[in-house]
């Protein structure tokens, strides 16, 4: 199962997303939609190796995640983008290639607004580690999907991301790369672990 940890600067479960469908991870980097919104990109790559793919797993402003907690099916969620510090985000702007609902990143060092939440849908009490789940942003009901336009210049060949009404092939995610949390019956015994593809627990 997935664990959270502390949401300080210096300690946070960081993982990157796979789209089980297109195979792609969710991805971001400082370059800005020249439509919509005007706010970072969010968009799907196939590169395992990108350290723009890692995303911090995080509570919301009113709900805090504590160290070693298992992320809840059915919990609001922050994703906050390592590299930039900007935020998961949707609204009503529309996506530029698909036209569907534009996913951004958004806010400074992590402090973003509501906009920046989403819900965890799987299927028992707890995130498993190999399971693969949905994303619905708290304000819109809509889940982030991709389903395969891709960009040209400046970002090509990356897929766009973006939010859809309707639960698909398309909107299912599992968590690969990462730091993840060992559990243990003592905070002392937490460990962290670091290492590419299936961490077990």
């Amino acid at each position: 199962m997935l664990f959270t940890k502390m949401i300080d600067k210096r300690q946070k479960c960081v993982v990157k997303l796979l789209n089980v469908k297109h195979n792609v991870r969710l991805h971001s980097h400082d370059v800005r939609y020249g439509s919509g919104s005007g706010q970072q990109s969010v968009t799907g790559v196939t590169t395992v190796e990108d350290s723009n793919s890692y995303w911090s797993v995080r509570g919301t402003s009113g709900s805090f995640c504590h160290r070693g907690t298992p992320i809840r099916c059915g919990q609001t969620i922050r994703l906050t983008h390592v590299n930039t510090g900007r935020n998961l985000h949707s609204h009503y702007f529309t996506s530029p290639l698909s036209s569907n609902q534009e996913v951004s990143a958004f806010g400074e060092a992590g402090e973003g607004d509501h906009l920046d939440e989403w819900t965890v849908q799987c299927r028992g009490a707890v995130w498993e580690r190999e399971e693969a789940v949905r994303f619905l942003h708290a304000s819109t009901d809509a889940l982030l999907s991709i389903t395969g336009e891709q960009y040209g210049r400046p970002i090509h060949g990356q897929r766009e991301v973006h939010a859809m009404m309707d639960p698909s092939q398309h909107s299912l995610w599992r968590a690969m790369e990462g730091v993840y949390m060992k559990p243990s019956d003592s905070p002392l015994g937490n460990r962290e672990y670091s290492h590419p593809l299936h961490t077990e627990f």
